[in-house]
């Protein structure tokens, strides 16, 4: 059964009791139905996890009015009930994005971004066009790029995705897994279907990093720093 605990400034989040004492936040992406808030996701994987899951119904990147006060609050109303020791975030696309910009409002200790953008500003991105529809509603966007802090695991499928992946800066505790044979839409399933995504979660929550990169690199990923990037 799931709580909300905010639904104001656009944003809607949902609390789901679990054992243990780490906090996993998920962040939902666009969703198939543009006219409705978003669905939740990674439900099934973050089972018996603590979670709190977290939708936009603007589609905003993290812009949104709500997204800073709504996290604030949904986090003390936990702590309110139990001890977090750890959070992990983690996201889709859009979901990623706002998994790796949640570190610019809580003390985030490992995040998951499957197919993050580094940046939907024209001005940063100026041949992205594919959320065009969305980000021309933002009027301002806060953060203008993907914050880059704590442990952040990031992953790429290669195929239609590679500008927005070699945006993001290499630097210490940043692990980048390209998928050479995977594309934006299609990494997330991949994962999902080579039964994969519950481990790396079980490693980021575990904060096992030997352990994510034995499951991200026997899934086909390869570290950027060993990858064979596009010329």
């Amino acid at each position: 059964m799931m709580e909300p605990l905010w639904e104001r400034g656009g944003f809607r989040i949902a609390h789901r009791p679990g054992q243990g004492e780490a906090l996993v936040i998920a962040f939902a992406s666009i969703g198939h139905d543009v006219t409705r808030m978003p669905s939740p996701e990674f439900m099934r994987s973050t089972a018996g996890f603590p979670a709190l899951f977290v939708m936009d119904e603007g589609r905003s990147w993290a812009s949104g009015a709500g997204f800073a006060p709504g996290l604030v609050a949904a986090l003390a109303a936990v702590r309110a009930r139990q001890p977090v020791n750890r959070i992990v975030s983690l996201g889709v696309s859009m979901g990623g994005f706002c998994a790796l910009a949640a570190s610019d409002v809580l003390r985030i200790d490992a995040t998951l971004a499957f197919s993050p953008q580094f940046s939907v500003d024209p001005a940063v991105m100026p041949g992205e066009t594919r959320w065009r529809d969305w980000t021309s509603r933002i009027p301002a966007f806060r953060p203008v790029c993907a914050p880059l802090q704590g442990w952040a695991c990031l992953f790429h499928g290669m195929q239609d995705d590679a500008t927005q992946a070699l945006a993001f800066p290499q630097q210490p505790g940043i692990d980048q897994f390209l998928f050479a044979d995977q594309g934006h839409s299609s990494l997330a399933p991949y994962l999902r279907a080579r039964g994969v995504m519950r481990g790396l979660i079980e490693a980021a929550v575990a904060g096992d990093r030997r352990r994510l990169v034995r499951i991200a690199t026997s899934a086909g990923g390869r570290l950027r720093a060993k990858a064979q990037l596009p010329r």
